[in-house]
């Protein structure tokens, strides 16, 4: 879609700009050598991380695959129909994208974020299947975005076991502020969406 062509020329800007200010306060404060470093170290451990994510992302994809045969996306839409129903208004009750949204908006609450990439990409794909203008992004497809960026976390999984792994000495201390941080960003979130949505049925009922 050409809004996420727009969204990801964004990012390549913004984190260029980072690269190229970063590296040009190193020459002005006259240690080129220390920005070099750790352009160097960064892009080492870039490499690393994206390394270890591919088993897990292939893992969670590969369980992803299981779970659609065992029929779990239906069973996990029924759970999270009553609050579904009003989100997504306009989704087929029975329809798989309604359990694709179920299963990421799962690992979001859960805090398993490499899961939630997988999940998210089909939940995505599902949505573009109902979109009846593919170059523009649907309603639902607005408020999937929301409801997954604004990340409502319960148990930050994946965090937690980051600062097991270097040594935390309290791991689950984050598990408060995660909840509250993920449930204002994720109302913020959802509100900015109501909102907009409101707007643009009062402009085309004018």
């Amino acid at each position: 879609m050409k809004t996420t062509v727009a969204i990801g020329q964004m990012m390549d800007l913004v984190w260029g700009l980072l690269l190229f200010f970063g590296a040009l306060l190193g020459v002005v404060r006259g240690r080129p050598e220390a920005a070099t470093a750790a352009i160097f170290r960064a892009a080492e451990g870039a490499i690393t991380l994206a390394v270890g994510l591919l088993g897990t992302l292939a893992l969670w994809g590969g369980l992803m695959r299981i779970m659609e045969e065992a029929g779990l996306p239906r069973v996990v839409a029924r759970l999270f129909r009553p609050l579904l129903a009003r989100l997504f208004p306009g989704l087929p009750p029975d329809h798989p994208a309604l359990g694709s949204v179920a299963m990421a908006f799962g690992a979001n609450l859960l805090g398993l974020g490499n899961a939630a990439t997988p999940l998210g990409l089909k939940a995505m794909q599902e949505l573009q299947h109902l979109n009846e203008d593919p170059d523009r992004p649907s309603a639902e497809e607005c408020t999937f975005l929301c409801l997954v960026m604004g990340g409502l976390t319960l148990i930050p999984a994946t965090v937690i076991a980051l600062r097991a792994r270097y040594r935390s000495q309290d791991p689950a201390a984050c598990l408060g502020p995660a909840l509250l941080a993920t449930l204002a960003g994720t109302l913020a979130a959802l509100t900015v969406d109501f909102l907009a949505k409101r707007r643009k049925k009062g402009g085309k009922e004018k």
